[in-house]
C-alpha cells in the first residue's frame, strides 16, 4: 500500500504557476488557477481560443514553443497537461530535480501532487482525492456533497470569520470553544442564513456569545413536503432537513423509501390521519411539535405532498408562531403535479385546458361547500384530492351543473410509486368504474379533456386501464388484477 498523500490547501495569490500544454485540459487547469488568484504561465505551441483570449487580455503569460527546462524558473507549482507522454515525463523529471511540486494530468505515477475534486461554498472548500487512482470516484462523491451543502455554508464561514477574534476571547479554552460551536451549529444561526436573514443571523450569534456556556436553547420545526412517494422527487432542501433532524413527525402516507432517506438515529413518530383505524388528532400533532422544539430538538414535520396544499401546514405554522418557535418550510411536489406527470397527463394544454383547479372533497360536508357552478365550467382540469369517497355525489353534482357526462377522467392510485395504477373512463361511469377496479386510497381524481392523453403519453408503470362497456364489477375487477 502506498503512503497516504498529505492534504494541503495552497495560497497561490500573486504566485506564478507553470502550465505546460495549451489544449482543453490545460484550459480547465488555468481557469482554476485564475479563480485562486494565481499567475498562470502557459507554455505551448498553440492555444485554445479561450486561452488565447486570456493571453491577449494579459490575464496569463504565453511562452510559444515546446517545453524547455527554463520554463520552470521562478514558479511555485508545475502542471503538465499535454497528450505527449514523453513531454509530460520530461516536465516531471525537471520539476523533481528543482524540488518543485508537479501534477501530470491523469498520471499519478509521474505526479508529486494531485488536484482534488472541489466543493466550494465561498471560503469553505472541501477537497476530495482518490490519490489519482480513481478520479471518477472523487467526482461522484463531490456531486453527492454538492447536494448536501447549500450556499448558506459559505455565508456561515464568512460570519464566523468576522467574529473569530471575539469568539476566541469569549471562549479561550479549546474544549469550551468546541462546545460553543456545537451548540451554535445546531441552533438558529444556520437556519437564519438559509432563510437569507443575514442580519438576524448575526444578531443571533451576538446573543449566543452573551449567554452563559451551554445555556439551553429552543429548537426549530421545519415543515417538509415529502412528495407523493417516489423518493427521487424529494428536493435537496428536504434531504438536508431530514438528515439534520432529531425528531421526525411523519404522515401515514409518507413512503418507506422517503423515510429511508432520513437521518438514521432520528426519533420517528407517525402522526397520520385515517378515515378508518387509528388517527392522530391535529391538536396532538401541535403538542408534539411544541414539546420537542422546547426541548431544543430540530423537528421535521414530514408531510405527504406539499405542506401548503391541503396539508394543514398553515395551521401548524400559526401554532408555532403563537408560541415563539422558529420554523421554516420546504415545499414538496404535490400529488396533483406528480400523479398527472407520472400518468402522462398534462394538467394544462393549449387545445384542451387553460386552467387547473385543485379541489379537496374528503367528506359530505366538504362536498357541500364547493362552488359546483365554477367546477362544471369547460376547458379546465380538476385535480381532486378525495381518495375514492363521495364519487357518486361528485359525478351527480357536476352533471347537474352542466358538465358533460362524456368528459374523460383518470383515477391515479399510488401515484409515482412502484404500484401505481391509472384507471380511466368517463364522468357518467366514474363511481362504477372505481368500484369495478377496486380503486383504493391514496388516489387522486383528474377530470378533464387532458386525461384522454393518458393512453397516448403513458410512460411510467403499467398502461392505463379502462373498463369494458357494461362489464360487470366482478369481471372488471378480475381483469384489472390480471393486468
Amino acid at each position: 500500500m502506498s503512503a497516504a498523500l498529505f492534504p494541503l490547501f495552497a495560497d497561490l495569490r500573486g504566485r506564478a504557476v507553470r502550465v505546460v500544454g495549451g489544449g482543453a485540459v490545460a484550459e480547465r487547469k488555468v481557469e482554476a488557477l485564475l479563480h485562486a488568484g494565481a499567475l498562470p504561465r502557459i507554455g505551448a505551441p498553440e492555444l485554445t481560443p479561450r486561452l488565447a483570449q486570456w493571453a491577449a487580455e494579459g490575464r496569463v503569460q504565453w511562452d510559444l514553443g515546446t517545453f524547455i527546462p527554463d520554463w520552470l524558473e521562478q514558479v511555485w507549482l508545475v502542471i503538465a497537461a499535454t497528450d505527449d507522454h514523453a513531454v509530460n515525463r520530461a516536465v516531471a523529471d525537471e520539476a523533481e530535480a528543482r524540488r518543485l511540486l508537479a501534477n501530470v494530468v491523469d498520471d499519478a505515477e509521474l505526479s508529486s501532487f494531485q488536484v482534488p475534486a472541489i466543493v466550494e461554498r465561498g471560503e469553505l472548500q472541501i477537497a476530495i482525492s482518490s490519490g489519482g487512482h480513481a478520479p471518477m470516484v472523487a467526482r461522484h462523491i463531490r456531486r453527492q456533497l454538492e447536494t448536501l451543502l447549500d450556499a448558506s455554508w459559505g455565508e456561515l464561514v464568512a460570519l464566523l470569520g468576522r467574529q473569530r477574534a471575539r469568539i476566541r476571547a469569549r471562549f479561550p479554552e479549546m474544549g469550551e470553544r468546541r462546545r460553543f460551536f456545537e451548540q451554535l451549529l445546531a441552533g438558529a444561526v444556520p437556519r437564519l442564513l438559509r432563510q437569507r436573514q443575514n442580519d438576524a443571523a448575526e444578531a443571533e450569534l451576538q446573543r449566543a456569545l452573551s449567554l452563559a456556556p451551554n445555556a439551553p436553547s429552543i429548537g426549530t420545526v421545519t415543515l417538509v413536503g415529502a412528495g407523493p412517494g417516489d423518493a427521487g422527487l424529494l428536493t435537496l432542501n428536504a434531504l438536508r432537513a431530514m438528515n439534520e433532524a432529531d425528531v421526525i413527525l411523519h404522515d401515514r402516507l409518507v413512503s418507506a423509501e422517503v423515510l429511508a432517506m432520513a437521518r438514521r438515529d432520528a426519533t420517528r413518530i407517525e402522526v397520520g390521519k385515517s378515515a378508518k383505524g387509528h388517527s392522530t388528532h391535529q391538536d396532538d400533532i401541535h403538542a408534539l411539535m411544541l414539546e420537542h422544539a422546547r426541548a431544543g430538538k430540530r423537528v421535521v414535520r414530514l408531510k405527504g405532498g406539499d405542506p401548503f396544499v391541503f396539508g394543514r401546514g398553515g395551521e401548524e405554522l400559526e401554532i408555532l408562531k403563537a408560541h415563539g418557535v422558529p420554523f421554516e418550510v420546504v415545499p414538496g411536489i404535490t400529488a396533483a403535479l406528480a400523479c398527472a406527470a407520472y400518468s402522462g397527463i398534462p394538467l394544462t394544454h393549449r387545445d384542451h385546458a387553460q386552467a387547473v383547479r385543485l379541489v379537496t372533497a374528503h367528506c359530505k360536508d366538504s362536498l357541500d361547500t364547493l362552488d359546483w357552478q365554477a367546477l362544471a365550467q369547460e376547458r379546465q382540469t380538476l385535480a381532486v384530492y378525495m381518495g375514492v369517497a363521495g364519487l357518486e355525489t361528485f359525478r351527480d353534482k357536476l352533471i347537474a351543473h352542466g358538465r358533460a357526462p362524456t368528459i374523460p377522467f383518470a383515477l391515479v392510485e399510488n401515484g409515482s410509486r412502484r404500484e401505481q395504477r391509472v384507471v380511466t373512463g368517463t364522468l357518467a361511469d366514474l363511481p362504477e368504474t372505481a368500484r369495478a377496479f377496486d380503486v383504493r386510497s391514496p388516489a387522486l381524481l383528474i377530470l378533464g379533456e387532458v386525461t384522454a392523453l393518458a393512453h397516448t403519453l403513458h410512460w411510467y408503470g403499467a398502461a392505463p386501464l379502462t373498463a369494458p362497456a357494461h362489464a360487470s364489477n366482478a369481471a372488471a375487477h378480475t381483469l384489472s388484477r390480471a393486468a
